[in-house]
């Protein structure tokens, strides 16, 4: 019991575990679109796209979530732009805009006399966060939740046949555009607890790990929202004990969790699938 109590005991540690569990849970609510509209990329874009708005907003002495999301929007938008007025492809015009943006934050940090600080933005300070942070966390994270499941038919509609969405008068564009601003919210609650460089793997493993286990949406929302905030717990415990990376420590407890799924999910599982695809003995065929 010692175990799971005494990290507890300190104040930071509290923190960090409810700040992880929020942020895992709400990343894992989203990584199921993400996953089946095929936007994988798209959330490795906006999380690196924000970077320049993180160290601007350091600068000035605003909020960091304000920079963050402010920078998101705009990769989004750029992309869109290229998108529509090029006839380069859709993952060609991600690469060009968030590498460009990430490469803007690197030059922006290595000119700001902070740097130590702006490190944690790349990759996580979750056992640094206060109260404060929490509960910004826990604020963005309740909204973007709230969204999701309110507008969840809409969404899924929008992720299996688009076509059909349009056609019963649903205004496809507006959805898309809403849950990329979901996305960029997304990122900016999840960027105290992993960083940049890991928040896309909360924003596609819970996801991947739901799409094999479940047979409905409504289930792998559930699961991939249970699965990431458990990740979180495990991880920050971890971090603790083994002195380790916490940021780290979440995505590779997520990273098992998929693992497990990929070999032994009964239906689309590794092992599921090579027992139906092998020829029926004749034993089995008399059983059967």
């Amino acid at each position: 019991m010692e175990l799971l109590t005494q990290p507890l005991e300190l104040p930071f540690m509290q923190n960090a575990l409810m700040v992880a569990v929020a942020a895992s849970a709400v990343c894992g609510l989203l990584s199921c679109w993400l996953v089946l509209m095929g936007w994988s990329l798209m959330g490795e874009a906006v999380a690196h796209s924000i970077l320049p708005g993180v160290v601007l907003a350091y600068a000035f002495g605003a909020p960091m979530a304000v920079g963050a999301f402010v920078f998101g929007m705009l990769a989004v938008l750029l992309i869109g732009g290229i998108n529509n007025t090029s006839t380069l492809k859709h993952d060609t015009a991600i690469g060009v805009v968030f590498t460009s943006l990430f490469a803007l934050g690197l030059v922006l940090i290595s000119r700001t006399p902070s740097e130590t600080h702006l490190q944690h933005i790349l990759f996580g300070n979750v056992l640094g966060t206060s109260r404060g942070d929490l509960y910004q966390v826990a604020a963005l994270g309740l909204l973007t939740a709230a969204v999701l499941l309110l507008l969840r038919r809409d969404f899924t509609l929008l992720a299996f046949d688009r076509t059909h969405a349009h056609s019963i008068g649903l205004s496809t564009g507006v959805l898309s555009a809403l849950l990329l601003s979901l996305l960029a919210l997304t990122t900016v609650t999840a960027l105290q607890t992993l960083g940049i460089i890991l928040v896309v793997a909360m924003l596609v493993i819970p996801g991947a790990t739901a799409f094999l286990l479940c047979r409905t949406f409504g289930q792998m929302l559930a699961v991939a929202s249970v699965s990431a905030a458990l990740a979180a717990v495990v991880g920050v415990y971890a971090s603790y004990w083994l002195d380790i990376s916490t940021g780290g420590s979440i995505v590779l407890a997520q990273a098992a969790q998929f693992s497990l799924a990929y070999v032994f999910a009964p239906r689309k599982g590794l092992l599921g699938r090579l027992r139906r695809s092998r020829p029926l003995s004749p034993a089995d065929r008399l059983a059967s």
